[in-house]
């Protein structure tokens, strides 16, 4: 195709080719003009069987949508046409750089004759999510072959596409096998020689996001308590704690003397008090993404071993009793709750979820609520939670979870649990196309009308009540019936524990919404009791 009136759909169709050989079964679009050749390729690619297409007019939903499918596996792009829509992906494109996860980008551009010179909807897009993302401007197909393959991290591809942009004839991508590849794990087998550790540090493992197996397996081997996230693909066995987090700061947790660390720990101060104490050896084996953690002093490690008979027992005895009464103190001060909490609806959410399902939840309030009340699981059940850890925003995240439920069809049954703030933040994700793919999810919303985080942090001192609704509570005052309605999605009131429970039993299919009434009115005062609770 040489004559200018075919270029760009041969390009576009060069594109698509090339996602397809990268393993890319997965592509969300957003409709615009400039990327109306890949438009057409893409629908054509569909049509043969090749890849899944997902179209979404709101480029930020479009690109959480895309890191959804990428976090459980698949190999997901996000196409976008020119101008601003290329920077709505930003938020999306930040957390996979810093969680590790490789996010194809495919945004449409003006020729390069073009640039600066007042063109419409043209800017400088060479390089628009920084330094840290490889990004390549393409004009040819040949210079589209010389683009690697998805690295461990996003990828930009930022394509020059000039007039016509639909084809005068038909230029699409060769059909290719339909059959994607095998999901690949979300996470790493520590690579490199191994580490073998000796006896004689009282020693806990902690596991943070993404850590998966090799942190239970090495507590196990070990005989160590561990203190793994809900995330972290590791909070399961007969090591796994409930209340790690806050048993750190308590008698037994001031006796660690040092802590072998996988994945990305980020949901408690303790913790990260407990990698910064003074006196405290730490081994971090590296996790994924921009920016792994990297404590102060800490030593970094490939692949922790242990050999040999477990350490001495007395040490995870008594984490696991301390553990174990303080789970007990925990439900027994909920219990005696008049009202609904948010631990309540992180208790039902997590009961609800089967062996084989999969669990999105959003950040701020509602993972820390689960830290406390998702109790281990039996290795091999393969209970899937996910969260967007790299960056902790709560952008995106009903996008997040309807891209991961559709990456991961295989779930006995998808949820989310998230925030009232974090679901209006992203409501735009449940405005689907009668046409699109719509998965079976469940979204579980804890309302307490604001922003609860906050009150439990320093700007929800009595000191600062005077300011604090208008600039951290931000009470909003939305009727989450009539968001669900104007976008024809099920919802459900409940302000009980039974009606809660009764509400997740009994699942109806599509995407249906679930509300929690819960009050903030004392959420300050009820996590200072929780943390009391911990033994001195």
């Amino acid at each position: 195709m040489k004559d200018s009136h075919s270029s760009a759909a041969a390009l576009a169709a060069a594109v698509v080719e090339h996602l397809l050989r990268a393993g890319v079964r997965e592509v969300v679009l957003a409709p615009g003009s400039r990327n109306a050749p890949l438009a057409f390729a893409l629908w054509q690619a569909e049509r043969d069987g090749a890849l899944r297409l997902h179209t979404r007019i709101d480029e930020r939903t479009a690109g959480f949508l895309a890191l959804g499918l990428t976090r459980v596996g698949a190999r997901a792009a996000v196409v976008t046409t020119s101008g601003t829509a290329v920077a709505n992906l930003h938020p999306a494109v930040l957390e996979a750089l810093h969680a590790g996860l490789p996010l194809v980008v495919v945004s449409a551009d003006r020729p390069a004759r073009l640039r600066a010179t007042g063109a419409n909807q043209t800017t400088e897009q060479v390089g628009l999510f920084g330094r840290p993302v490889p990004c390549h401007d393409v004009a040819s197909v040949e210079e589209l072959s010389a683009v690697a393959d998805v690295p461990d991290g996003p990828l930009h591809l930022n394509v020059q596409l000039d007039t016509p942009l639909v084809p005068t004839e038909a230029v699409y991508p060769a059909a290719m096998p339909p059959a994607p590849p095998a999901p690949a794990p979300h996470w790493r087998e520590p690579a490199g020689p191994a580490t073998v550790l000796t006896r004689g540090p009282r020693t806990v493992v902690v596991a943070g996001d993404d850590a998966g197996p090799p942190a239970r397996r090495l507590a196990e081997t070990a005989g160590w308590p561990l203190l793994a996230e809900p995330t972290s693909g590791a909070r399961t066995g007969s090591h796994a704690l409930r209340c790690g987090r806050l048993l750190v700061n308590a008698e037994v947790g001031r006796r660690i003397e040092r802590v072998v660390v996988f994945g990305r720990p980020t949901l408690s101060r303790p913790i990260t008090n407990l990698l910064a104490r003074p006196g405290v050896e730490v081994l971090v084996v590296r996790a994924a993404g921009f920016w792994p953690p990297d404590p102060p002093e800490a030593r970094h490690v490939t692949a922790p071993a242990w050999e040999g008979e477990p350490d001495d027992p007395e040490w995870l005895d008594a984490w696991r009793a301390a553990d174990g009464d303080l789970g007990r103190r925990i439900d027994a001060e909920l219990a005696g709750a008049a009202t609904l909490t948010p631990y309540d609806v992180a208790r039902a959410t997590f009961a609800a979820l089967p062996a084989g399902g999969l669990l999105v939840v959003g950040a701020s309030s509602p993972i820390r609520d689960l830290d406390l009340m998702a109790r281990p699981a039996t290795v091999g059940e393969r209970r899937r939670v996910i969260a967007n850890r790299g960056l902790a925003g709560i952008d995106g995240t009903l996008s997040t979870a309807i891209g991961a439920a559709l990456g991961r069809p295989r779930s006995s049954r998808a949820l989310a649990l998230v925030g009232d703030l974090t679901f209006l933040h992203d409501q735009n994700g449940l405005v689907l196309g009668p046409d699109e793919p719509r998965p079976d999810l469940t979204i579980v919303v804890p309302n307490d009308d604001g922003g609860a985080i906050f009150s439990m942090l320093e700007q929800g001192a009595p000191v600062h009540a005077p300011a604090f609704e208008r600039l951290f509570g931000t009470p909003h005052g939305v009727d989450l019936a009539s968001v669900c309605a104007a976008v024809r999605v099920p919802h459900l009131r409940v302000t009980s524990r039974p009606e809660l429970e009764q509400a997740l039993a009994m699942p109806n299919g599509g995407i249906e919404v679930v509300e929690a009434v819960v009050s903030r009115d004392d959420r300050r005062d009820l996590d200072a009791r929780l943390r009391a609770l911990a033994p001195d």
